[in-house]
Formats: structure tokens, sequence, C-alpha cells
């Protein structure tokens, strides 16, 4: 919300927005007398010491001011924009030095926006405040407590009106209080959002830096999603060449002991831990499956999905046209949202049915599973498919679940062919 908004809405007296309002331009005060005494005192400076070439540093490091500026300003317009102002900067390239920091921020255009608008800050802005939101201030002052002024035994002249009693200052608060609130609030209102409207179009962020950012979120995802794949193989290879070795060699073991011991109490003991044993081994097996399926890096995706089928308690019907291998992260994503979708399904849908459907459709996967189920099924009620959508759209794509009550349900993903998409 707005403070445009805001002065629309009947609510707008009674709100805190005239609050607001007055905070805002009161508050710009002393930011412009600041901004504008630091800029004099720096060009002065600067120009003082340019024979010894310090001062031609400083007039380059200007715009670091604007930096230091546009951050306050932009904090500041969330008094009248309650979304605040995105930043235009760019994020800074990890690893950099603190001078390669400072220098990358000084050669950004909005940089030089912020200065600029530091210039108008200290020059127009605030007296314009100081005028208004001052003199506004002042008279609603002096309005609330002239009963108080009128007791006391003087005369208050208010323009034509000598008030001589606390009787005729409670009189006039009551009869002009209101009006002169009113009034000012809107007054005030206005001057506050086009000094707000100001600040966002010199801080806020252009089209190209908004394309920019969104880039870099794009890569900033994808990182994400390496990220994790390296900690699955990583977590993968440890499970199978580590843990999954002992077990075996744990197994073998038991194995050998049972057969060198007699029957009784020991044997028993070793028999169960025997049993045991094999079947921490297979539940290890079947974790590593699950973590990323052998048969689905091997194979492909296509294979991946035929196997998980085979292994459904009901009959599945498989469609898959997929040319060609994707990327890792890909073809994972859509391997788990299949395996959750089919598992629930098998858990929760009391169908007897299921169809698997996937395709590509203009450089971008889609996959459908649909059962003739009771329906009534929801992303968010569960923890499998609210992470698929967390994975899917690190890459770009999207999952949605048509499943009214009494079925069918259909969940359909679709995600980009390549990576960066």
């Amino acid at each position: 919300m707005t403070v445009w908004a805001a002065l629309a809405s009947p609510r707008y007296l009674i709100s805190s927005w005239p609050w607001r309002v007055y905070a805002y331009l009161l508050t710009s005060v002393p930011v412009g007398v600041l901004s504008i005494g630091v800029l004099i005192g720096l060009a002065g400076l600067s120009a003082l010491l340019s024979p010894i070439l310090i001062g031609i540093v400083m007039i380059g490091a200007f715009p670091l001011i604007g930096v230091v500026i546009g951050r306050v300003e932009r904090w500041r317009a969330g008094l009248m924009l309650l979304d605040g102002i995105s930043s235009p900067h760019a994020n800074l390239p990890a690893g950099l030095s603190l001078k390669a920091r400072l220098t990358f921020r000084r050669r950004e255009q909005a940089s030089m926006r912020a200065l600029g608008y530091g210039f108008l800050l200290g020059t127009f802005v605030w007296p314009l405040s100081a005028l208004f939101g001052g003199l506004g201030a002042t008279i609603l002052g002096i309005t609330l407590v002239t009963p108080v002024l009128a007791g006391g035994g003087d005369t208050v002249m208010l323009g034509s009106w000598d008030l001589n009693s606390a009787g005729e200052g409670l009189l006039f608060l009551i009869v002009f209080g209101p009006v002169f609130y009113a009034v000012s609030s809107y007054l005030l209102g206005v001057i506050a959002g086009a000094e707000a409207s100001l600040a966002k179009a010199m801080l806020g962020p252009r089209q190209e830096e908004l394309q920019r950012n969104l880039a870099e979120l794009r890569r900033s995802r994808l990182d994400l999603v390496d990220a994790f794949e390296t900690e699955r193989v990583r977590i993968e290879r440890h499970l199978h060449d580590g843990v999954q070795q002992r077990l075996v060699g744990l197994t073998m073991t038991l194995g050998l002991a049972e057969l060198d011991l007699p029957e009784g109490e020991g044997r028993r003991l070793v028999v169960k831990a025997h049993g045991e044993a094999e079947a921490a081994l297979a539940d290890l097996r079947a974790a590593v499956r699950g973590i990323h399926p052998r048969v689905l890096v091997d194979h492909g995706l296509e294979a991946a999905v035929r196997e998980v089928a085979d292994r459904m308690p009901l009959p599945v019907t498989l469609r898959l046209s997929i040319p060609t291998r994707l990327p890792g992260p890909i073809e994972a994503a859509a391997y788990f949202v299949v395996s959750e979708a089919l598992a629930n399904v098998a858990k929760h849908a009391q169908a007897s049915t299921c169809e698997v459907t996937g395709w590509v459709d203009r450089d971008r996967l889609v996959i459908t599973v649909q059962d003739d189920g009771i329906g009534g099924a929801q992303l968010g009620a569960g923890t499998g498919l609210t992470g698929l959508v967390t994975r899917l759209d690190a890459l770009g794509g999207t999952l949605d679940v048509d499943s009214p009550p009494g079925g069918p349900t259909r969940l359909r993903m679709e995600c980009p062919c390549r990576l960066g998409d």
C-alpha cells in the first residue's frame, strides 16, 4: 500500500497515515540538511586539496556518498510506500577486496542517481518539507493547546479571534481543530506522496537493473541446485562406499560366527543380530536408491519412471516421449515428482488405475500424473510435494494439482529443458 491509496480511503484520517506523513516530512529536514552539508563540505575540502591530488581522489569518491544517501532514503520511504523501494544496486561478486567493492559501487549508475537525489534533497526537498510540515505541525500544536493558553489569563489572538478564557479556547479547538486536521492531513499527504514518488523514481531500479537482478537470482538458484547435487553425490558415495561396505562386512562376520557356534543362547543371539544387520543393509540400500536411483543416472528418466511404475500395487500406464537426455537436476526433479505422486496415489487415492504422461513442448518438459481416485489432494497438505515445488521453482519450473472431491486427480509439472532458461 502507498500513501496515494491511503488518501483515497475513507479511513485515511483515522488511520496512522497522517502521522506517517508528518514523520516523513519532518525527518526530511535533518536528512536533507546533513546531506547538503556533507556534499558542500567535501566539495570544498576536495577543492582545497586538489593541488596535492587527494582532492581529485575525493571527488571521484562522491558517488559513494550517494550510496549512503540512497540507502537511508530507501529506508525512510517505507513510511510512505509500505513495500519500500527495491535496491537498484547489483550484488557484489564474491571474493572482492574492500577497494574493489568500493570501486564497483562507485561506477554504478545507481550511485550517481542517488548522488543527484541527495543534491535535490539538500537544496529543494527539505526546505519544502520544513515549510509545509513545520507550519502544519506548529499550527496543529497551537490549536491543541489553545484552551491551556487562553485559560492562563492572557489573551490569545488567532487571526481575527481574541480568546480570553479556557472555554473560548476549547470552543475554538472543537470548531476549528478537526477542520484544520483534515485539510492539513490531505494537503501534506499529497506533498509527502510527491516526495516519495520522486525518491522512488530516482532511487529505484531501472528496467535493465531489474533484468540484471532477475538474472542474478536465477544464477543463485542454480548455484543452490548445483550445491544440492554436489552434497547429494557426496552423501551417496559415503553411504555406498563407507557405511554399506561396513554393514556387508558385519553380515558376513555374523554369518561365519553363526556357522561356528553350537546350538544355544549365544548362537540364537548371533542369528538374530545377523538378521537385523541384513535388514539394516536392505534399508540402507533402499535409502541410497531413494536419494538418487542408479538407473536414473545410467539410463535416464524414462527407465527410472518405468522402474517406479513396476513397483506400484496398481496398474500404471506410461506414455513417455522424451527424445533426449536432459540435464541431471531436471531429470532428478522430474523423477522425484513422479515418484512422490505415485506414492501418494498408492497411499491415499484409493485409485484402480493411474497414467503417467510426459513430453517436451517448446523446450519445456511436461509431465502429468492422473488417477481415478477419490480426489481432494492439494499442495501444502504434506511435506513431499511442497519440497518438490521449491525444487522446481529453483529450476524455473511449476507444479500444479487439480483434484476436485470425488476425483480424478491430475498433477502437472512443467520445467525448462535447459538450466538457466
